[in-house]
């Protein structure tokens, strides 16, 4: 049975001659499928429970996977800081706010980052229970629609053309973004721009969610959470 784990591991994710690392890479691509409980993990590695348990616990302590708050593993921060080039100080310091800002809304959020003709999202925080909108850490997503490409367009990041003149004025005086079935029918979202030292955006900071909960005005729903959140979270870097 040991061998027959060992070739599959191999066979799933390369052969490099260094086991601890094949299986680590095993391990990255399975959860990068989907999110995976141990025992799911294990399942689809072929690996021992115990031995998939110590690796994945390792690749947390980097950051390469991390948990849910159900307790499956899903993939960390580091992987798209990696992509991206994102400030570390950026993930480290969100980790904690979004998770506050979860607890406060009972809401999916994320954090994205411009990345070429594309927004990417670089953390995802997810209540435990209920219906929720999920958006995978590594996702690229248009900027033609969506509050959060509102955002960038305020601000002059990207090509405004997509979406009304005054909107954008509205974003740039409120400092939040909305839209109710935009981007995806039945998807509502608010967001609200990162900041550095110099005022420049360097991300952007959402709380989406179905549309009857968040209807008619995610900014008037949650709002005044995302605005003390991104303000939190612009001053910490």
């Amino acid at each position: 049975m040991r061998d027959v784990r060992i070739h599959f591991v191999r066979q799933y994710s390369g052969d490099s001659g260094i086991k601890v690392l094949d299986r680590a890479i095993a391990i990255v691509r399975a959860v990068a499928a989907g999110d995976k409980t141990l025992a799911a993990l294990s399942a689809d590695t072929g690996l021992p429970r115990a031995t998939t348990h110590r690796i994945a616990t390792a690749l947390e302590t980097h950051h390469i996977l991390s948990r849910t708050p159900a307790g499956e593993w899903t993939v960390g921060t580091a992987l798209a800081s990696y992509a991206t080039q994102t400030p570390p100080q950026l993930l480290s310091a969100a980790e904690p706010i979004m998770r506050g800002l979860v607890t406060a809304t009972g809401e999916s959020v994320q954090l994205y980052q411009l990345t070429g003709n594309t927004r990417t999202c670089i953390a995802a925080e997810e209540p435990a229970s209920g219906l929720t909108h999920t958006v995978p850490v590594g996702s690229q997503l248009s900027l033609s629609a969506g509050s959060a490409a509102r955002v960038y367009a305020a601000f002059g990041l990207i090509d405004a053309l997509p979406f009304p003149a005054g909107e954008l004025e509205a974003v740039r005086e409120s400092g939040l973004a909305e839209s109710v079935d935009e981007r995806e029918v039945g998807l509502a979202s608010v967001s609200a721009p990162i900041t550095d030292t110099d005022g420049a955006v360097v991300a952007v900071l959402s709380i989406s969610g179905p549309v009857e909960r968040l209807s008619p005005s995610p900014a008037e729903k949650w709002g005044a959470q995302l605005g003390e959140a991104a303000a939190a979270l612009s001053s910490a870097l």
